[in-house]
């Protein structure tokens, strides 16, 4: 008996329907055509509902997992894309736990209609920022909706990571005395990609930040003594001042921050100041802020401006008493503010 014949995925001019999310043919050649061919690994292509995962030879101490959704609009912006968005961020945030990233999954929200040809490119970047991470995606999941009930794609990732017995890091870690380091330039993720939602046009071209850093992280925690790395976190949504105070809120302390020293590119500043935006709230994807004792800060910098994703790090400020548990910043002009929690959403839609 002849089989029935299923051409191949249109990827240049098709898109999305309903039937690639029924758990039919094409379903399964979605999967394979343009999912699997993209993030091919060992682990995927067990075809099981779950992967089965070994943990690394010398495995001590304790897995840590995070979770995040992604919906950043628009889905390609200067310098990214939701594909590589997806991985980083939750790269990241088990990085943030002091633990080494080892897989992740992913699922995709799809709405009917989507372009294949996009679909791919989300994908493919994907997998270039899983390759390069050496974080590789294991499992996931594909459903679609109707057009006019999505927004393109959503993707949620998930990662598990591997935390060493002795590496302690947490938000209620900080202690007065302790030195806030800041890995580089804020703001740049959050104007890319408002710049091109708006059309606006720079004379130079903002790009995001969007960065896994795991790596670096790695670095510092090599470069400093057990304990002294006391609280990592990427300031993602809300920026480096709401952070801060979550930071300060966890650890009943207060902060105070440097302005001169806070490093900020030009460009970024700029736009900041034409569009009403405070660079301190805007969001980041590939920077973060350590909080380090303070015999430690001199070698855990170093480190950081060791690594290309550290190259700009700087010494922002430091961790103080304060039953209030304010952050303030010595401005350049002389004077002290608060640098308060973020009210509203000041850029929505921006991871």
């Amino acid at each position: 008996m002849k089989k029935n014949y299923i051409r191949p995925l249109d990827i240049k001019h098709g898109c999305i329907d309903m039937s690639h999310g029924a758990g039919g043919k094409a379903a399964a050649q979605l999967i394979e055509e343009l999912f699997l061919a993209e993030l091919d690994n060992a682990y995927l292509r067990q075809g099981d509902d779950a992967a089965v995962l070994p943990l690394p030879t010398t495995a001590q101490g304790r897995l840590v997992m995070a979770t995040d959704g992604h919906v950043v609009s628009p889905l390609f912006f200067p310098g990214g894309d939701v594909g590589c968005l997806s991985v980083h961020g939750t790269v990241n945030d088990v990085a943030m736990m002091g633990a080494q990233p080892l897989y992740l999954s992913a699922s995709f929200i799809i709405e009917e209609g989507f372009p294949l040809i996009d679909l791919q490119r989300i994908v493919r970047s994907m997998a270039a920022a899983a390759r390069a991470a050496g974080v590789p995606v294991v499992t996931g999941d594909t459903k679609v909706v109707e057009q006019g009930k999505g927004d393109g794609v959503f993707i949620s990732t998930t990662g598990v990571g591997l935390l060493p017995a002795d590496v302690h890091i947490s938000g209620c870690h900080a202690r007065p005395g302790d030195v806030l380091l800041l890995s580089g330039t804020i703001g740049d993720h959050g104007v890319a990609v408002l710049s091109q939602r708006e059309s606006l046009a720079f004379e130079t071209t903002i790009e995001s930040d969007t960065a896994a850093l795991h790596t670096l992280v790695a670095a510092m925690l090599a470069a400093a003594p057990a304990g002294a790395v006391h609280v990592l976190r990427d300031p993602t949504r809300g920026g480096l001042a709401t952070t801060l105070n979550e930071i300060a809120r966890q650890s009943g302390v207060g902060m105070v921050l440097q302005e001169a020293a806070i490093p900020v590119l030009p460009q970024v500043d700029a736009a900041c100041e034409l569009l009403g935006l405070d660079p301190l709230y805007v969001a980041n994807e590939g920077k973060l802020v350590a909080v380090v004792a303070l015999e430690a800060a001199d070698a855990v910098l170093a480190a950081m401006r060791a690594h290309p994703c550290g190259h700009a790090a700087a010494r922002i400020g430091e961790v103080t008493v304060d039953p209030h548990q304010f952050v303030q910043m010595h401005t350049r002009f002389g004077g002290t503010r608060v640098v308060d929690w973020l009210s509203g959403e000041q850029l929505p839609r921006i991871c």
